[in-house]
């Protein structure tokens, strides 16, 4: 394991258990308010969570993931940065949780970044750990979301990223369950690129009426990075701009 310094706080990140562009972005998207209740879903090494700390938001933020290595990473990045009244980790299987666990339909907003590949398409990935994180062995589309209905209260938001091919999938599970998709917005390396990712937010009970907000590019048609991704990355930004 070692060390990542996200700006101003600590991460615990390791070949197995480490983090992406794609989980800054949706902690950029989420973007909780300071009282709110929260809760990562299959968290990893916690980013979410603790891009959430880093910048001041959240009341409170439970981290829930299935890997006890990846449990003892977040658990490390609490201690170091003396987040012990703020983010707790749960070391359970969502698609299992209980009230024993968590107090249910209490939170307001749950995120996930989901496995992006369905299970049995793509090139498998070697490793368990890479292969959990990636592809659909232990958490579908449907666990994700029913989860989500579990914990979120009435009004709650579930935010999610994932790739372009999945879009259908995801706001059909979420409407399936009453999660209504309110805010989609795609992302891509770069202007003229095609695009990488989406960005999804359903509202718990909310009524119908999506609204599709401008594409987030990482860099402009000259290779540098955007204005916006800049302010994504937070006071990361250094380690990006000096990235080789």
């Amino acid at each position: 394991m070692r060390l990542e310094d996200l700006g101003g706080i600590l991460a615990t990140v390791s070949d197995a258990h480490t983090f992406g562009t794609d989980a800054i972005a949706l902690a950029y998207f989420a973007h909780p308010k300071t009282n709110t209740v929260a809760c990562d879903l299959g968290s990893g090494c916690g980013i979410i969570p603790l891009l959430f700390c880093r910048d001041g938001l959240c009341r409170s933020i439970t981290a829930v993931e299935i890997q006890a290595e990846a449990c003892a990473q977040i658990e490390n990045a609490v201690r170091i940065n003396g987040l012990e009244c703020k983010l707790h980790v749960l070391h359970r299987d969502l698609r299992h949780l209980s009230a024993s666990d968590l107090p249910l339909y209490s939170f307001d907003l749950c995120t996930m970044n989901p496995p992006y590949m369905a299970e049995n398409t793509g090139r498998s990935s070697e490793k368990d750990a890479a292969r959990i994180a990636r592809h659909e062995v232990l958490c579908r589309m449907e666990d994700v979301v029913a989860a989500a209905d579990k914990l979120l209260r009435f009004g709650g938001r579930l935010c999610i990223c994932q790739r372009p091919e999945r879009l259908t999938d995801a706001v059909t599970e979420m409407r399936s369950r009453g999660i209504e998709p309110k805010r989609l917005r795609f992302l891509a390396h770069a202007v003229g690129k095609r695009t990488r990712l989406f960005l999804l937010e359903g509202k718990k009970g909310g009524s119908s009426g999506l609204a599709v907000e401008p594409t987030l590019y990482l860099k402009d048609a000259q290779g540098r990075y955007t204005s916006e991704a800049l302010r994504m990355y937070g006071a990361y930004q250094q380690s990006v701009q000096y990235e080789v």
